[in-house]
């Protein structure tokens, strides 16, 4: 989807808006009665508002942009025509719309929040179809792709939202969003490289996202990485061994983040978690507002990046560098290296590569540098068109309502 053309994008569109309004229909069903009121948490959005963000995004930089044809040249701050809705902007626009008042917003109701995310899509679309097949560059079709994986990324943000609030799931989603279980294999062992890092931004290359650029050349040694997600049934054993209560096996930061959370929620496991039997490695996890027992080959998830590190030092092993999962992931596939079941935290912390500058949508990358962890990969919950080796994802340590995990890596 990277390189989609004008037909291939319409139909992704749809498809980006037909999924969010089924995941929608999930908090419909669980919260209408309730006026959809959920907890002020910092890792969620109110689900109403989330849903018109969605819309306002596409139309702030599609139908609203003078300079949409420019791609990544668009001045960000250039006046914008006006909404299809007049309070817009004083509603969905993220950038201005401060998090923690978005609960007391006097937003629209969901029919006319459904309203709008209509006439956005189809005003979309018309525009996009009236891109001429010689058109079709990067630059014209460059916020056409932005909208389509920014809706894609809402969605999965729906999907956690859900479980952080314990919201039950239809059953074709709750089989969709269970990572299966996998035999273990040895670690692979990687040879010592010279890799292209990041994503080439020129003519004919499709869409890059900031972060990725630009390419540049890292030497890599020799190193040994995990062909699958570290498993419940190897982090049972951290446990088993102690893991919450030895300081020495935690980083000075993550053990500061454990004392707290020890306080506050007693914490022996991963977010969700219940009850592990260390005697038969039982793990029982709340997924959706519902006790599931967790197989022992299902990638364990749904902790910090500090229990990820802690585990690593547990194990006399390490998280990968960034450049490592990219290696392993573009040349030992056919070698069994396995991603795209959980998002998967790397050692790395978020940085702009060499030669980094900002694409017009001046939010997406820069303010979180050097405060992310990066996490490589995707997870059951990401859209198949927005996986892609090259894409780096970026939370904060203390991050756990995602769908993450982790590998190790030695030496």
């Amino acid at each position: 989807m990277r390189k989609g053309g004008r037909e291939l994008l319409s139909l992704a569109l749809i498809d980006a808006r037909n999924h969010t309004l089924h995941l929608f229909s999930q908090f419909q069903n669980a919260l209408e009665g309730v006026n959809f009121e959920v907890p002020q948490l910092a890792t969620v959005n109110p689900p109403v508002w989330e849903l018109g963000h969605v819309g306002w995004f596409q139309e702030w930089w599609i139908s609203r942009n003078l300079q949409r044809a420019l791609g990544t040249r668009c001045e960000p701050d250039h006046a914008r025509l006006a909404s299809l809705e007049p309070n817009a902007d004083r509603w969905w626009d993220s950038g201005q719309v401060a998090h923690d008042t978005r609960w007391s917003l006097a937003l629209p109701d969901v029919g006319s929040s459904r309203a709008y995310l209509l006439d956005t899509l189809e005003s979309t679309l018309d525009l996009l179809g009236k891109i001429g097949n010689q058109d079709e560059s990067d630059d014209a079709l460059y916020f056409y792709r932005l909208c389509l994986f920014h809706e894609d990324m809402h969605g999965e943000a729906f999907a956690y939202t859900a479980q952080t609030l314990g919201l039950p799931l239809d059953k074709p989603l709750r089989a969709a969003f269970t990572p299966p279980p996998v035999a273990v294999r040895e670690p692979l062992l990687i040879p010592a490289t010279v890799w292209q890092m990041g994503s080439a931004a020129s003519t004919g290359a499709g869409f890059v996202f900031d972060n990725e650029k630009a390419v540049h050349a890292l030497r890599v040694p020799e190193f040994e990485i995990d062909a699958q997600p570290v498993t419940w049934a190897q982090y049972v054993e951290f446990v088993g061994d102690g893991g919450y209560d030895r300081q020495e096996l935690w980083h000075p930061g993550g053990w500061e983040w454990l004392q707290i959370a020890a306080r506050g929620e007693g914490r022996r496991g991963p977010r969700y978690v219940e009850q592990i039997s260390l005697g038969s490695g039982a793990v029982l996890q709340t997924r959706f507002g519902q006790p599931v027992r967790m197989q022992g080959g299902q990638p364990a998830m749904h902790m910090t990046w500090w229990e990820a590190d802690a585990w690593c030092r547990w194990a006399g092993r390490r998280l990968p560098a960034e450049v490592e999962w990219e290696v392993a992931a573009h040349t030992a596939a056919r070698r069994g290296f396995r991603w795209g079941d959980v998002w998967e935290w790397m050692g790395t912390t978020f940085r702009p590569y060499p030669g980094f500058a900002a694409d017009p949508y001046l939010a997406y990358s820069q303010p979180w540098f050097g405060s992310h962890k990066v996490l490589r990969g995707a997870s059951f919950a990401t859209r198949a068109r927005l996986k892609h080796p090259k894409y780096r994802n970026f939370y904060l340590p203390e991050r756990d309502d995602i769908f993450c995990g982790f590998r190790s890596c030695s030496p």
